[in-house]
């Protein structure tokens, strides 16, 4: 369907045309008519499908008409980090070029001129707030924040608010809007926490699903099984067969981001380490150079997987294994964006990752081809999940059960990493 055959605005349909969006994606297609109409809405649908515009745009629509308070806050977007926060943003900045709608984003990790800016959007009504729980609740605790008049709630990524410990927030946000407030939830995947919180602040919704937690076709999917040991040499292999460019490796710690980063530099790759001890202005240094092109390799924790809009990430690492399959579809959702696009993903699987590995392809209901180690790396161990269930210790090469390590999303133990060279000497 094309964006004209919708009941949008002309104004609207000028920016559109203007940033040459001429096509709706299918949750597009299915959520901005219902958006319109002013009915609630939750919709399952993943990173990459153009969610962003699927709510952003009605809600521009009905604030171009002119019959909405102009001094006060008439939208509220609520979103779990603030890179989204910040996408988001940006896609207002471009949707709303022909429009009179005002917009400010709210987060932490800025300093006290961006505290006084954001409370003086809030408290001369901007038209919509973009904001994570935590900040906007500071805001509202320190007073001066009214949401009487907001005409749309929206909750983005609500699953991931969810898992960060936000409920709370959200409910204590809810509270102060008014009952005619249309409500609009946006969720990845439908766990039965989703489901209570929208009968809790959905009224009659409809309900949508999309592609429920499933990465496209268009990535291909592939593993080494091997050592943990063993990671790094097989990466260093990888990169000297074809130089690294647009590449994201996801690690499972802070700690391991910094040691990983800082071993492929001494490979002499252009790389940068992203994770929350970054104070905001560097991580959007950060991401800068790597969208520009001066760094090609960014590691990170799972704080990007939801919030990097890049379409033209060539490969995606997964240096550990998440602890939900849910975070594996959303750090390989970060390559093969939009509707054309094709992607590589591999996953490193340590012999103590087996299960959580395994867990992942039965989420998928697929089996993910498993590359064969160089056999100069040395022996690697079989793939058997049922031996290994999650949370276990693992078994190095050539010696006895070394306890738990921080390698893998499902050890919470947070044991020493060893980014070593090459594999220890097995014993035959």
């Amino acid at each position: 369907m094309r964006f004209d055959e919708l009941d949008l605005e002309d104004a609207v349909l000028d920016g559109l045309d203007a940033m040459n969006f001429q096509e709706t994606t299918p949750v597009q297609e299915l959520t901005i008519p219902v958006i319109l109409e002013g009915k609630d809405i939750i919709a399952c649908a993943q990173t990459g499908t153009g969610k962003t515009a699927a709510y952003v745009l009605p809600v521009i629509n009905e604030l171009s008409k002119g019959t909405h308070p102009s001094n006060a806050v008439n939208a509220i977007i609520m979103a779990p980090t603030r890179e989204l926060a910040q996408q988001i943003d940006q896609q207002i900045e471009g949707f709303t070029y022909f429009i009179p709608v005002s917009a400010v984003a709210i987060y932490g990790g800025t300093d006290g001129v961006a505290w006084e800016q954001q409370s003086r959007g809030l408290k001369m009504g901007a038209d919509i707030v973009i904001a994570t729980p935590g900040r906007l609740i500071s805001h509202i605790k320190l007073g001066g924040v009214d949401l009487s008049k907001v005409s749309f709630f929206i909750l983005d990524e609500a699953d991931r608010m969810l898992d960060m410990g936000f409920f709370d927030d959200i409910m204590s946000i809810h509270k102060l809007l008014p009952p005619t407030c249309q409500t609009i939830m946006f969720s990845a995947t439908m766990p039965p926490k989703i489901r209570t919180l929208a009968k809790t602040i959905l009224k009659d919704p409809e309900e949508i699903k999309i592609a429920i937690s499933r990465p496209p076709e268009t990535i291909l999917q592939s593993a080494y099984i091997c050592y943990d040991i063993q990671k790094l040499r097989i990466l260093e292999d990888l990169f000297a067969k074809s130089r690294p460019q647009r590449v994201i490796i996801f690690s499972s710690s802070k700690l391991k981001v910094k040691e990983l980063a800082f071993a492929i530099k001494r490979m002499k790759f252009n790389v940068a380490a992203m994770h929350s001890d970054l104070e905001q202005a560097k991580r959007e240094e950060v991401m800068k150079d790597f969208k520009n092109g001066r760094i090609d390799i960014l590691v990170a924790t799972d704080i990007v997987a939801r919030g990097i809009d890049i379409d033209d990430i060539k490969l995606v690492i997964n240096f550990d294994i998440p602890h939900d399959p849910e975070d594996y579809v959303h750090r390989i959702g970060r390559t093969a964006r939009g509707t054309n696009g094709e992607g590589l993903a591999i996953t490193f699987v340590a012999e103590h990752e087996q299960g959580q590995f395994s867990r992942i392809e039965k989420f998928l209901e697929k089996t993910i081809y498993k590359i064969p180690v160089p056999a100069e790396f040395g022996e690697t161990p079989a793939y058997e999940p049922e031996k290994h269930p999650e949370g276990r210790g693992f078994r190095r090469p050539g010696g006895g059960d070394k306890g738990r390590t921080g390698h893998g999303g499902g050890n919470r133990q947070g044991g020493r990493s060893n980014f070593r060279k090459g594999p220890r000497p097995a014993n035959k």
